[in-house]
């Protein structure tokens, strides 16, 4: 592993009582992270909102001016950070250095957007008052991320809280805190106070969510996982009333009509479906595809699968890496296994799990009441699903009680736009298989949560708005 990067966490690298870190392509481990107890995370949080009133009354420029340091610094070891990335999380290195540019954007994003944290002026009710209002951090915030993007999501979560004012505690997935740790670093080194911004890995999860739950001090939290742990959290943030964002589960559909480009269709799914041997919450879950092009999509997305290389993320000529454990590629290879005794038809793949691996795997013959149609598969596995027209699509589509990300191929901009309106998705790509971007709102609706990060909609979850009544204006 980089050299640099271990030698700057050499001190919350702890070999003998701490967080055991593993590569998923060969088992071996790379390192032991110091775990946080209960204790140790309720004082990081009291010294993180002890430190936050100092950097709250800083000028936008000068906090802009820190994070746009830690945006250099990020970049500057890149290579670092996507070796780091690749061994924790198993994806492909030309995966993990895009993940660090896109992380090192939402940094420079933030860095800008902090600065048009604007209030307003209201036409006052009388002629001796006027009101107003100012934009202010909403306070100390805490946030959980997930494993498939150990270094993207904390930048998307860490730069608005750092931009608008916050301080903020970070508990990354216990499979990946060596990213997280870096990051943390790097930032300390641009400028940001070492209190303000703590990563606290811990052996035990599910405490550490109670604790940012019930802290008195904590005013946020922001979380990106499963549903299921996300009702957990909301039930527990209900006694303090505490703000929340949550990024959740999703089972996206990939549209395919007969009017669309197929071979930009099937360039499409394989970005959308197969980045991170399908361990991505946008994710293709469902690929939909109408009667009339059905066939010849599905035989040149099997002509592309073929050409696919499965191996270790740290050899240059992989295309798709491990998933993040064995026992993630067992469940999938159930989740195949149950599908076709279901009745549906291997195209390619689905030869089962050989460790952390499994192949690219298409599924053809499957209905939208299976199982595999009905949850996240999180694995390199495309089921397809033929329709008829539109209205069936549509009612495909939106049979879900998730609501984060659709894909919709037409090349009809008539019907493209009756898609965007009618599918119950916070994000619709029409003929693209990606849609994130630090200047577009990402997030979802119904079972896949609520709130928004990227865009100055990011910006605006860690904000309150505080309204002004200056009276005795009399004479003016």
């Amino acid at each position: 592993m980089a050299n640099y990067a271990l030698a700057l966490i050499s001190e919350s690298l702890d070999a003998r009582d701490g967080l055991d870190v593993f590569n998923p392509a060969t088992g071996a481990k790379l390192a032991g992270a110091r775990s946080f107890g209960v204790p140790a995370a309720s004082d990081a949080i009291d010294r993180a909102d002890a430190a936050r009133p100092e950097w709250q009354g800083r000028t936008a420029q000068g906090r802009a001016d820190i994070l746009r340091r830690w945006r250099r610094l990020i970049l500057r070891h890149k290579d670092e950070l996507a070796e780091i990335i690749t061994l924790e999380s198993g994806k492909p290195l030309h995966e993990a250095r895009a993940e660090v540019t896109h992380g090192a954007a939402y940094v420079e994003w933030f860095a800008e957007e902090g600065k048009r944290a604007y209030g307003e002026v209201i036409p006052g009710f009388s002629p001796s008052s006027r009101m107003l209002t100012l934009r202010q951090g909403v306070g100390t915030c805490a946030a959980i991320t997930p494993w498939n993007f150990p270094l993207g999501m904390i930048a998307r979560k860490v730069a608005p809280a750092l931009a608008a004012g916050c301080a903020i505690i970070v508990k990354p997935a216990e499979a990946t805190p060596l990213t997280a740790l870096v990051l943390e670093k790097l930032a300390h080194r641009a400028g940001v106070p070492a209190d303000l911004f703590r990563v606290t890995p811990t052996l035990d999860p599910a405490a550490m969510g109670a604790l940012f739950c019930a802290h008195p001090r904590i005013r946020k939290l922001s979380f990106t996982g499963s549903t299921r742990v996300g009702k957990i959290l909301m039930a527990q943030a209900a006694q303090q009333v505490l703000r929340l964002s949550l990024e959740l589960g999703g089972n996206a559909p990939f549209i395919v009509f007969d009017s669309a480009d197929v071979p930009a269709a099937v360039e499409g799914l394989l970005q959308s479906k197969y980045r991170n041997s399908g361990q991505t919450c946008v994710c293709a879950n469902r690929v939909l595809v109408q009667d009339g092009v059905h066939d010849v999509f599905v035989e040149a997305l099997v002509s592309r699968l073929r050409e696919l290389r499965v191996g270790n993320g740290i050899d240059e000529a992989s295309d798709l890496g491990p998933l993040i454990d064995a026992q993630a590629a067992s469940r999938v290879a159930g989740i195949v296994d149950a599908a076709v005794a279901a009745g549906c038809t291997v195209r390619l793949g689905g030869t089962g799990a050989n460790g952390a691996f499994y192949p690219p795997t298409l599924l053809t013959g499957v209905r939208p009441d299976m199982p595999i149609a009905q949850g996240e598969i999180f694995g390199p596995v495309a089921p397809v699903i033929r329709f008829t027209d539109q209205a069936e699509a549509i009612a495909i589509a939106n049979g879900t009680p998730y609501g984060l990300a659709a894909y919709v191929y037409s090349r009809d901009m008539g019907q493209a736009w009756r898609m965007l309106e009618q599918l119950e998705f916070g994000m619709v790509a029409l003929n693209e298989g990606r849609l994130s971007s630090e200047a577009a709102p990402f997030g979802g609706m119904k079972q896949s949560g609520f709130g928004r990060e990227g865009s100055r909609h990011g910006l605006d979850e860690y904000l309150e708005i505080k309204y002004g009544l200056i009276g005795g204006l009399a004479g003016y």
